[in-house]
């Protein structure tokens, strides 16, 4: 009887504490999302101030040398966003845009159960968070 109870009284404790530990697991992979685009801005900048323009190379951006986007957000083995780049307008092309870039990190499995969806920055340092879950805005995410 007592053996029941006890085993019980975990049953119930898990269950309160699951769905935390699991939110928790999903928050610290949002760091890791956001680092990776904040990595890859500061290494668009570096590439604009050398070439005066943007780039979606990895490898003139210093990523390892065969990279391709979408560039793999992983955690050991577990890959938990996609990360692309687009870029847009060229310098010194008349008539044509300004240069910029837009990149994204997109949720992949496990990951798309957390509410922030999909992280955005531009080369303003827009950051912008798109499919996002009812009430949550991209100043909760980021």
């Amino acid at each position: 009887m007592e053996l029941m109870i006890t085993v019980a009284i975990i049953a119930i404790l898990a269950r309160i504490a699951y769905p935390s530990y699991q939110q928790y697991v999903l928050k610290s992979h949002r760091a890791d999302a956001k680092t990776a685009l904040l990595d890859l801005a500061t290494r668009q900048e570096r590439f604009f101030t050398l070439q005066n323009n943007y780039t979606s190379s990895p490898a003139a951006l210093g990523y390892a040398s065969g990279a391709s986007f979408p560039l793999a957000i992983q955690s050991g083995t577990q890959s938990y966003y996609q990360m692309y780049v687009a870029v847009t307008g060229t310098a010194g092309a008349s008539g044509t845009a300004a240069p910029g870039y837009s990149a994204s990190a997109v949720p992949v499995s496990p990951q798309t159960a957390d509410a922030c969806g999909t992280y955005t920055i531009n080369q303003l340092g827009v950051q912008n968070n798109t499919g996002t879950a009812t009430g949550t805005t991209s100043a909760q995410c980021w």
